[in-house]
């Protein structure tokens, strides 16, 4: 039971490093790159995620640490997450226009790699998680929009017909159908349009910024050495693409 238990704790340490390892995001097609930079945001991701992997193995490897498959006991597993993710009480913190509120540490492998790509983390930090998250303003914004309660309210009649105990989850067909026959589809598709353009005009400077810190962490990142030891198999990315 302890050895599964382990292993549980391993697996999910591993899939969150990874995706935090990940956290890379594209704000806009076309938006322009810093002068020697990759000139596609698929190729600007790929460097700035290698560049943080490097760093945070460089990182642990100087604590004594290095990633692995294999489980670890749960002493050497809180170790390593104490290294990656740092620890105590959490220093960087944002409340969204969604009223969510994220947190990180300002200490461990992870917030000492992104440091030395981007500068001021509290700056990076900020900013990164306010443009991750503009789509789902926009999204919080449209749900109090009377046009999409009213059909909100049709696709919920049609998809659970009275009778059925409340909450009820349709079938995935029957969810699909009733979203197009009932115009929420459109709705959804309306409303965010026009909320994300309003979000992007309320964080104009956010997003600004989050160009310039990416911008200069692209050229620190093809700045960095070459490694002097083969490179860890790469994490799996979870990448996602902003308006």
């Amino acid at each position: 039971m302890l050895r599964a238990a382990s292993r549980t704790r391993h697996a999910l340490v591993t899939a969150t490093a990874s995706l935090l390892l990940a956290g890379c995001a594209t704000v806009e097609a076309g938006a322009p790159a810093a002068p020697g930079s990759p000139t596609t945001e698929a190729a600007r991701d790929a460097l700035l995620g290698a560049a943080e992997r490097r760093l945070v193995a460089d990182c642990l490897s100087a604590r004594g640490l290095t990633p692995t498959a294999r489980p670890r006991a749960p002493d050497e597993d809180r170790a390593f997450r104490t290294a990656l993710f740092g620890a105590g009480p959490r220093e960087l913190s944002v409340t969204l226009a969604t009223g969510a509120t994220v947190t990180a540490h300002t200490d461990g492998c992870l917030a000492t790699a992104r440091h030395r790509l981007y500068g001021d983390q509290h700056r990076w930090f900020r900013v990164q998680v306010t443009v991750d998250n503009l789509r789902a303003e926009a999204q919080d914004r449209m749900r109090a929009d009377p046009a999409h309660r009213a059909a909100l309210a049709r696709w919920t009649e049609c998809a659970a017909p009275p009778g059925r105990p409340r909450p009820y989850r349709p079938d995935p067909a029957v969810a699909t159908r009733c979203a197009r026959e009932t115009g929420l589809d459109a709705v959804r598709a309306r409303l965010e349009a026009a909320e994300l353009a309003t979000v992007r005009t309320l964080h104009r400077d956010e997003l600004t910024a989050y160009r310039q810190l990416r911008d200069r962490a692209l050229l620190r990142a093809a700045e960095l050495p070459a490694p002097t030891h083969p490179p860890h198999p790469p994490h799996p990315q979870k990448g996602h693409t902003l308006p």
